[in-house]
């Protein structure tokens, strides 16, 4: 009979590495460690107890037997190995068997499959793996809690099996799972009382959770009426140590032992155990980060199956991680090659090692939901070489890993010497940190690289202590840390053969405002890497992915002023954002609303059909510079434009800053375009040199493309000569009504009431709004005047300027209405008409405003109601001036006006024309 385990012996053990002994399992196959033996019968359930010394010494020699040659030539069956694509593999996660419910609902999956034959890998049940890692840090910290964290983990799987089991199965699993758990219990004691896990311990204590999933299923699979035998791939996958965190698999041994299992246990549904492996000395250990995806495609190869499918909780790859970028979408395939660079560069794929085994014998790895079975998921196979999903997707999907550091060294006397680079890699991997992206100048006169940033300071150290005499003399200048960086990466097959498409991704990032530190494209054609700043990086990657279509072209909105215009303007919003984004690929969302007073600001866009509400209701204090932060800064949305719909300078004097920060300006304001020629001037600057866009079509009149007419006409060569035209509605409406009997107070009173002028007549009939139009328009042709450089005539009689109110104004009025019924009646005379009109004077380097005399068959006489006409005499427009009219007054034309600038913006954001 076995004696207990004392602490003395145990400390002994453990200690004295010139030792080896065995730990035996059911099955009667021997698993070596390295310290300390723990033996159970396999016959009955039984209490781990110590080896005799004499029966321990003898575990010492040479490996005489191991888990595949244990006589079972001399005993078993032959069965030969069946493999190709009667099989399919199927893996299921933890979160795919966490509970009873789902793993029937795994069962009836694998059921459903119409294969000829399948295996099936399996993780623990969810949470299970770190239950038991846990156990081995409290034991190896001498915490007694560690007996009753092992009774849970008892009792979830006890729970687990009476909701799913009856009978003999219950019996037989529940039999197993307390012969596994007193095993666990004498080991772990063995743990606490040294106080130190070997890793071999570690990994067989943690493989259990594997071993219990698998025998519950394989008797679900049973009970629902289909023959099942579980595997313990500990049997099976062999596999050698390549790093600390990393197993290379030996597929021919592997595939050795696989024939010698299923001689033994030849079923045509296996359910196998994920994550769990053993070395060629047949010691316990896994398969590190996404195991049990490595078992699935290791068993795949070994069955040269005709595909391997994962089974998670998402509908399959997106083209970028759809937690930063919301307009992600599924991709229907990828190539092994994209989708090993995807894993690299941190997308959530499969692990690069997972793809390896299946890439061999071209056997596809499908991605699938297990919680939604119509969706068909992700296939990661073997494209042809002209492959191109959809027939125009070269940039498959984006992936960043956050977190990085750049290191700079740099320095002229690296130049042409041969070695500089080997010498700095070395001096790295000497440091142990690892290198995610290098790219290099020419001559290596800089190279530069990124390593994470918990190993940057180490790195430094290290490159510092090799290269300090170089540093000294000046051979080096300098090793330069950059910190806060993340890596984006687009990933495609061939894209980088693709003309334009290094230019699309990097236009993408220009418009969005985004620096980039670093370069670098692989040769291999499947990636262009760069380097950002950390708080730059999910913008990018909004950017990058709007731009390849693989998202909407969006564009976040600020609304300054919800008045007549800027309420207009939204309503005509509500009406077509979902036209555009169906039909355009335009996501307009407005993330903020502010007035003068209060505003409301929108993680996700406004409601636009109740904004009057919601402004009512939960408006909060305005604040404009929190407002544009808001808009600019608080969410994943690269194109950010403030739209200003008001007439305030002071808002107007804020473009500049906006501007320079990235965010698009639309406006209908003519303060910012008519005021102090300097700052113009700055303002014009600072947007030709950014890739920030600023559009004010709406300052001349409304609706009508005044400006983009004169800017063609520029931008093809063309000379302005003059421009002459009726740039204000009000006074349009009020000259062509001025006709007949009726005084000139009767024609404005009349315009008052039908809602033409503005609140204050005086604002109209002083002329300034005018000037302010001729000034926009010289200044856009090249003139440098200043708003006071234009002589402007009033039509407020002087008496009248300084009047208290509108009301006043408009009682005193009709005093005056004689002289403009005497300049009426000698146009009459001449069969001319009176027009209120502004000129630039290209050629005099001048402008003005003032009221004249046109005859009758002159375009500008043939007006009516409050239409604006401008013509434009050029240099190929001089016998006949080109002339645009229609309406230029009016909520509905202006803000259409500012509406067509925003569709402009989109267009030049990426939005199909």
């Amino acid at each position: 009979m076995a004696t207990s385990l004392s602490p003395s012996n145990i400390v002994t053990n453990i200690t004295h590495h010139n030792k080896r002994f065995s730990f035996s399992r059911p099955h009667n196959h021997i698993y070596r460690f390295p310290n300390v033996a723990l033996l159970q019968r396999s016959s009955s359930i039984s209490r781990v107890g110590c080896v005799s010394r004499s029966k321990r010494e003898s575990l010492q020699s040479p490996i005489s037997a191991t888990i595949a040659d244990v006589s079972v030539e001399t005993s078993l069956e032959k069965n030969c190995l069946p493999q190709g694509d009667m099989w399919s593999v199927h893996k299921f996660g933890g979160t795919c068997v966490g509970t009873s419910e789902r793993i029937e609902n795994v069962a009836k999956v694998i059921i459903s499959d119409d294969s000829e034959r399948k295996l099936v890998v399996v993780s623990a049940m969810s949470k299970v793996t770190d239950m038991m890692y846990n156990l081995i840090y409290k034991a190896q910290s001498r915490d007694d809690s560690y007996v009753e964290a092992l009774g849970d983990v008892l009792e979830k799987h006890k729970k687990t099996a009476h909701e799913l089991l009856e009978g003999d199965d219950l019996a037989s699993f529940l039999s197993r799972l307390i012969d596994d758990v007193n095993n666990l219990k004498a080991l772990l004691r063995a743990i606490y009382i040294a106080g130190h896990a070997t890793e071999s311990f570690s990994d067989f204590v943690v493989g259990h959770g594997e071993l219990w999933s698998a025998q519950m299923l394989s008797y679900v699979i049973r009970k629902l009426g289909v023959d099942s035998t579980w595997m313990d791939t500990r049997d099976v996958i062999i596999v050698t140590p390549a790093s600390s965190n990393q197993v290379d698999p030996d597929l021919l041994e592997s595939e050795r032992r696989l024939e010698k299992w299923f001689s033994k246990n030849p079923s045509k549904t296996i359910v196998a155990t994920g994550f769990i492996a053993s070395t060629p000395k047949n010691i316990p250990t896994t398969l590190k980060r996404d195991g049990s995806d490595f078992s699935a495609a290791i068993m795949g190869a070994l069955f040269r199956a005709r595909q391997v499918t994962i089974w998670t909780d998402v509908d399959g790859v997106y083209s970028a991680d759809p937690r930063k970028v919301s307009e992600a979408v599924i991709l229907s395939t990828l190539s092994y090659q994209e989708a090993w660079e995807m894993s690299y560069f941190g997308a959530n794929v499969l692990h690069p090692r997972t793809i390896i085994p299946v890439m061999r014998y071209d056997i596809p790895i499908v991605i699938r939901n297990i919680f939604n079975l119509s969706a068909p998921g992700t296939i990661i196979c073997r494209l042809p070489a002209s492959e191109n999903e959809d027939g125009q997707k070269f940039v498959k999907g984006f992936a960043t890993i956050d977190n990085l550091a750049l290191v700079n060294v740099e320095g002229t006397g690296m130049a042409g010497v041969p070695g500089t680079a080997s010498e700095i890699f070395s001096a790295v991997k000497d440091a142990g940190a690892n290198v995610i992206m290098i790219s290099q100048a020419s001559s290596e006169h800089s190279v530069c690289f990124a390593v994470p940033e918990k190993e940057v300071n180490v790195v430094a150290e290290a490159l510092e202590s090799r290269f300090r005499e170089a540093l000294n003399v000046g051979r080096l200048s300098k090793v330069e840390v950059i910190p806060n960086c993340s890596i984006l990466a687009a990933v495609g097959q061939k894209m980088a053969s693709t003309p334009g498409v290094s230019a699309s991704l990097f236009n993408a990032l220009a418009k969005a405002n985004i620096n980039i530190r670093a370069i670098a494209q692989g040769c291999s054609e499947y990636n262009i890497t760069v380097v950002l700043k950390r708080e730059d990086c999910i913008r990018a990657l909004r950017a990058v992915h709007s731009r390849f279509y693989l998202s909407k072209t969006t564009i976040a909105m600020g609304i300054i002023g919800p008045g007549l215009i800027g309420a207009t303007l939204l309503d005509q919003l509500k009406d077509q954002v979902a036209i555009l984004k169906e039909e355009f690929n335009i996501d307009l969302r407005v993330m903020g609303i502010t007035g003068s007073k209060t505003m409301i600001l929108s993680d996700r866009g406004i409601d636009l059909s109740s904004w009057r509400e919601y402004l009512k209701e939960k408006g909060e204090v305005a604040d404009l510079e929190k407002f544009a932060h808001h808009v600019h800064g608080n969410h994943f949305i690269p194109n950010t434009a403030l739209v200003d719909c008001t007439a305030d300078s002071n808002i107007a004097k804020h473009y500049y800053d906006w501007l320079r920060k990235g965010l698009h300006v639309i406006t209908p304001n003519k303060k910012a375009n008519s005021g102090p020629l300097d700052q113009y001037l700055k303002l014009r600057a600072l947007q030709r040199q950014s890739y920030t866009h600023y559009f004010y079509e709406a300052t001349v009149g409304a609706g009508l493309p005044i400006i983009s007419t004169l800017r063609g006409l520029l931008e093809t060569g063309d000379t302005i000569l003059r421009i002459e035209g009726i740039f204000s509605g009000t006074l349009s409406y009020i000259f062509n009504n001025f006709i007949g009997d009726q005084s000139f107070s009767d024609v404005v009173a009349k315009a008052k009431s039908a809602g033409y002028t503005e609140p204050d007549p005086r604002d109209d009939l002083s002329g300034t709004d005018v000037a302010r139009k001729v000034i926009i328009l010289a200044r856009e042709t090249g003139l440098k005047l200043e708003l006071s450089d234009i002589p402007v005539q009033s039509l407020v009689p002087e008496p009248l300027k300084a009047s208290v109110s509108a009301e006043e104004f408009m009682l005193k009025l009709p005093q005056f209405d004689e002289d403009m019924a005497k300049r009426k009646k000698e146009a009459d005379d001449a069969s001319e008409v009176l027009r209120y009109v502004g000129v630039v004077d290209v050629v005099n380097n001048k402008g003005l405003v003032e009221c004249r005399r046109y005859k009758k068959d002159h375009p500008f006489a043939q007006l009516s109601g409050s239409d604006n006409i401008i013509a434009f005499t050029t240099r190929r427009y001089k016998e006949q001036p080109l002339i645009v009219r229609g309406p230029g007054a009016g909520a509905q034309v202006t803000a259409g006006g500012i509406f067509c600038d925003i569709l402009r913006l989109a267009s030049y954001l990426g939005a199909p024309s």
